[in-house]
């Protein structure tokens, strides 16, 4: 018997219009960032939003909900609470970000000039503190600045100075957390300058070496100009990261981790706005208090715009 084998025409699929095939080609890039934008407008622009709308009620989560219009703004303008956590946010990011930003400067600049041994290894153990658990970095600090058997109070003894309970004063709370956020972020921002560094040209500072320019004015007059775009990035991100500080101050008073000690002493603004939320459950007001916050980090972004296009301008 014989078996007579039938052939299969292969499956052609209809042709594609050159309109359709335009159209494609117009659309998948919108279709491969799409996800992005969905993503963001979900978890990033509806909260966004729906801050507006909650800070222009009363908003008690298991509670009436009632339209009081700019009431709560009003409220936290009067409110000497709001001003004490201002006042302690900008003291804390006036503390950390000068002494970061010129310790990663100057770190960056002998990384980029110093014949060292194993250089790489150094550039990259200043990521570690980066690294670091916050929770980890807290409970170290919080033992190197105790009054009692802190390792500096015991520095301080041995030239006379009196025991500082750093936690529970102002000023030291304010430089306690301030040393903790320049020890985590100073690495970082010395990869930052340091990859900027290497950017430059080495015939540039050889040049200026046989024009007899020392070390010094080669950090004045090249490294500084060099690094300027960078200088302004990190400042802006500094100042929104000290304007958003919260688990620095949170972790060391542990005893009032919302008020941050028994007289606010080193209460943020973002820590104020937790304690109204999830402390008090006044929605309402919490959420100015975060409104008021996003005003001042677009001021300081478009301060940053304006810096940045000025620099491109004088190029």
């Amino acid at each position: 018997m014989t078996v007579t084998s039938i052939p299969v025409r292969p499956v052609v699929p209809p042709p594609v219009s050159r309109r359709t095939r335009r159209l494609g080609e117009r659309l998948s890039p919108y279709a491969y960032i799409a996800p992005f934008f969905v993503v963001f407008a979900v978890f990033g622009l509806f909260p966004f939003a729906f801050t507006f709308y909650v800070a222009l009620f009363d908003w008690n989560p298991i509670g009436d909900r009632v339209f009081i219009g700019t009431d709560n703004f009003t409220r936290m303008f009067a409110d000497p609470r709001f001003w004490n956590a201002a006042r302690n946010t900008v003291s804390i990011w006036a503390l950390s970000t000068a002494p970061q930003l010129l310790l990663a400067l100057l770190l960056a600049h002998v990384l980029d000039h110093a014949r060292l041994r194993f250089a790489l290894f150094f550039r990259m153990s200043v990521l570690v503190p980066y690294v670091t658990s916050v929770a980890a970095t807290a409970i170290v600090f919080a033992q190197l600045f105790d009054r009692d058997y802190g390792l500096l109070n015991w520095l301080l003894g041995l030239v006379g100075v009196e025991p500082v309970d750093f936690v529970q004063s102002t000023w030291g709370s304010h430089v306690l957390i301030a040393t903790m956020v320049t020890w985590r972020w100073f690495g970082y921002t010395t990869l930052l300058y340091l990859a900027s560094l290497q950017a430059v040209p080495r015939a540039v500072h050889e040049a200026a070496v046989i024009d007899g320019a020392s070390a010094w004015q080669q950090f004045l007059h090249i490294t500084v100009p060099s690094l300027r775009p960078v200088i302004i990035f990190t400042v802006v991100t500094s100042t929104i990261g000290g304007l958003q500080i919260f688990t620095e101050p949170l972790l060391i008073a542990s005893g009032a981790p919302l008020t941050c000690g028994a007289v606010r002493q080193c209460q943020t603004l973002t820590l104020f706005l937790y304690e109204q939320g999830f402390g008090q459950f006044e929605f309402g007001y919490a959420s100015a208090v975060g409104v008021a916050l996003f005003v001042v980090v677009v001021l300081i972004a478009a301060i940053n715009y304006l810096l940045s296009t000025r620099i491109k301008a004088d190029r």
